[in-house]
C-alpha cells in the first residue's frame, strides 16, 4: 500500500503528474485542485490511493489527506469510479464540495460532466452524514489564480489538453476555451478548464 510518493515533478499537466522518486517516475492522476497546488514547484508529495483492477493499475495523487478523504468518499457511492470522482474534485474544490453536499444543492452537482440528477441525490444521501461541515471554509473558491503569466495560446493549449484527457471531444474543448478565454483573457489555466466543465 503506497501511502504517498514525494520527489520531483517530472511532468506536469492539469490531469496527471509524473513523479520522479529515486530515478523511478510515478503516473499519478491529478484533479485540477492537486494541479493548481503544486503547479509550479520542482518537487512535491502527493497522498495516493491505488486501484487495482484486472486491466491496470492506477494511481491517484492528492495534495493533501482532505481530498484524498473525499475521493474515498465519492468512490464508496454506487455508481462512482475513480474518474468520476476526479472529474468531481476538478470541477469543486473540496470545500465547495463539502458545501454542496452539506446543503443538499444536488443541482449544482448534476452541473458536473457524468453526474446526473439522480446520482447527484445518491452522492448527497449517502455522504451528508460523513462529512464534516465544519470543514467548509465559505470564503473559499479553490482557485488560484496569477500563478500563470505564459501567453493565452499556451493556456488554450493546456486547457483543450486536459479536457480531452478527462474524456471530452477536442473540437467542442477548443470552442468552449476560446469563448472563455475571450470573455476573460486574464483567466488561469484552472479557471479556464474550471469554467469549460460547467459548460461542456
Amino acid at each position: 500500500m503506497i501511502e504517498y510518493i514525494r520527489g520531483g515533478i517530472a511532468e506536469l499537466s492539469p490531469a496527471t503528474a509524473v513523479i520522479d522518486c529515486n530515478g523511478l517516475g510515478y503516473a499519478v492522476n491529478i484533479s485540477l485542485n492537486t494541479y493548481a497546488a503544486i503547479q509550479g514547484k520542482k518537487e512535491c508529495k502527493l497522498y495516493i490511493y491505488e486501484a487495482i483492477r484486472e486491466d491496470a493499475y492506477i494511481l491517484y495523487g492528492f495534495a493533501d489527506k482532505q481530498e484524498r478523504e473525499l475521493f474515498l468518499l465519492l468512490i464508496s457511492v454506487s455508481g462512482i469510479g475513480g474518474n468520476t470522482a476526479r472529474m468531481i474534485l476538478s470541477a469543486l474544490s473540496p470545500s465547495e464540495l463539502v458545501n454542496v453536499i452539506s446543503t443538499e444543492n444536488a443541482n449544482l452537482l448534476k452541473t458536473v460532466k457524468g453526474i446526473g440528477l439522480k446520482t447527484a441525490q445518491r452522492v448527497i444521501v449517502d455522504l451528508k452524514d460523513k462529512i464534516k461541515t465544519g470543514s467548509a471554509a465559505a470564503g473559499d473558491t479553490g482557485t488560484i489564480g496569477g500563478l500563470l503569466t505564459a501567453a493565452n495560446a499556451q493556456i488554450q493549449e493546456e486547457a483543450v489538453a486536459a479536457l480531452t484527457m478527462l474524456g471530452f471531444a477536442q473540437a467542442p474543448s477548443q470552442k468552449v476555451v476560446l469563448g472563455i478565454l475571450k470573455e476573460d483573457p486574464d483567466a488561469s489555466v484552472e479557471q479556464v478548464i474550471k469554467l469549460a466543465l460547467k459548460r461542456l
